[in-house]
């Protein structure tokens, strides 16, 4: 694929707000809205449920294993991409697995909503597990809507806006159950959170199919439907460089993950309460998120993808110390607030232009299958390593050396992109997805 650097014309910050009002832009933040909640209710929310049911550290930790089901998402993304639903397939295939998937999920966070861990702690892990297949392939539609909606000028605001929502959904959903936990119950608190799943399904059934969908194979014998599974992984791995960027999607993120899927156990054990996590926790961290994924749009249209996702690494690096110094200084609602304000302001940022990135990796074709290979591959061996080690090490070595660990190992994905950047291999690589339609994701502002 050749590499195309032509300069594009720099942009004013006044017509780099302009597209978050453009009506795809508006989409991508009504699926981000949905696809977070279920994340939300499998990780800190349930993190947060076990721990005052006096489940052990171990064991709670280990339930970061029931949603890795969302770094499988490869092995069935295929079917989305090629299957076909009779009858509801005459809206399109996007808007048909749309309705299909946010039903499930609907009824997986009901399923978890009545069990009870304390005295069925298998039952519970199984409920945790059919959340997280059914929010996985809710993920995987989404993404692929939302790629296939976006023009390709239009990635870095789109995936700011879908940030917006993805944090929003989850935020509201994780303090809208522990607000209602403190008042009822957690069967009432998990199943209210049920309804975040209708923005998406709403929009697609507004929207239509996205224009940009491209249909790889018509009929469905066996050799179209082995092109289904095989092609998205035959299609990636011939670019230049796909290897070295597989890697770089794999260790990019084992810093952010082992630190945020923690960040409830630390809060716990500091003593404090379920209101003080949802003002200082969600409150604070909303308003610095939303600054960061504002910051991390008007970025990306003035300095380019390559040098904004280089600056949103450093900065998810750097968030993981101030929990060290939260976890140093004890209760502290300032700390807090300054710990989580910090790491949203990065997370926010990052999840702006590093999504743009990943978004822009995708063939048309196979939108579905790749980018469920890319958003799984980012977090797997985080994910892996937090349920099998996480809770030991903290036990081990304590918060701080924790936290401070996480930071080490954030560096090599910086170190991967700089050289990846230095030698052209993020524009060789790049997908359709970043060079179809207006504007090229591969082009810096002059």
């Amino acid at each position: 694929m050749e590499s195309d650097t032509t300069a594009a014309p720099r942009r004013s910050v006044l017509d780099s707000i302009k597209p978050y009002l453009e009506k795809e832009s508006i989409a991508a933040f009504l699926l981000g809205l949905s696809s977070g909640y279920p994340f939300a209710l499998l990780a800190a929310t349930l993190t947060t449920r076990l721990a005052q049911d006096g489940i052990e550290k171990s064991t709670i930790t280990a339930f970061t294993l029931a949603f890795f089901v969302y770094n499988f998402k490869p092995l069935w993304a295929w079917v989305i991409d090629g299957l076909h639903i009779p009858v509801l397939g005459r809206l399109g295939q996007r808007v048909a697995w749309m309705l299909v998937t946010g039903v499930l999920v609907i009824a997986a966070t009901v399923n978890l909503a009545l069990v009870n861990p304390a005295q069925d702690i298998g039952g519970t892990v199984a409920a945790a597990v059919l959340l997280g297949l059914a929010g996985a392939s809710f993920d995987i539609v989404i993404d692929a809507y939302r790629i296939e909606t976006l023009k390709p000028y239009q990635l870095g605001v789109g995936s700011g806006m879908s940030q917006y929502g993805w944090r929003i959904g989850s935020a509201g959903a994780g303090s809208l159950a522990l607000v209602v936990a403190a008042r009822s119950d957690w069967h009432w608190a998990y199943a209210i959170c049920a309804v975040f799943a209708l923005p998406a399904i709403l929009t697609a059934l507004v929207l239509g199919e996205p224009p940009r969908h491209k249909v790889s194979h018509e009929r469905r014998g066996m050799t179209e439907i082995w092109a289904s599974i095989a092609g998205p992984f035959v299609e990636f791995f011939q670019r230049s460089g796909a290897w070295l960027v597989l890697a770089f999607i794999l260790v990019h993120k084992i810093g952010d993950t082992l630190a945020n899927l923690t960040f409830r156990l630390l809060f716990d054990d500091l003593g404090f309460s379920n209101d003080e996590i949802a003002i200082y926790d969600v409150g604070v961290g909303f308003w610095a998120l939303i600054v960061g994924v504002f910051v991390g749009g008007v970025i990306y249209a003035r300095l380019g993808l390559k040098r904004s996702v280089l600056i949103a690494l450093v900065l998810m690096a750097i968030s993981n110390l101030s929990f060290a110094m939260l976890a140093a200084a004890g209760h502290s609602n300032w700390g807090m607030a300054a710990a989580i304000g910090f790491e949203n302001f990065a997370s926010g940022y990052g999840g702006v232009v590093v999504v743009a990135y990943f978004s822009a990796l995708c063939d048309l074709r196979f939108t579905a299958a790749q980018y469920a290979l890319i958003s799984a591959g980012a977090s797997a061996v985080g994910r892996l390593l937090t349920g099998t080690t996480a809770g030991a090490l903290i036990e081990a070595m304590g918060y701080v050396n924790f936290y401070l660990l996480t930071t080490i190992a954030a560096l090599p994905g910086i170190a991967l992109f700089w050289w990846m950047m230095r030698t052209g291999l993020v524009d060789a690589a790049m997908g359709t997805a970043g060079e179809v339609g207006e504007g090229d994701a591969r082009a810096d502002p002059a």
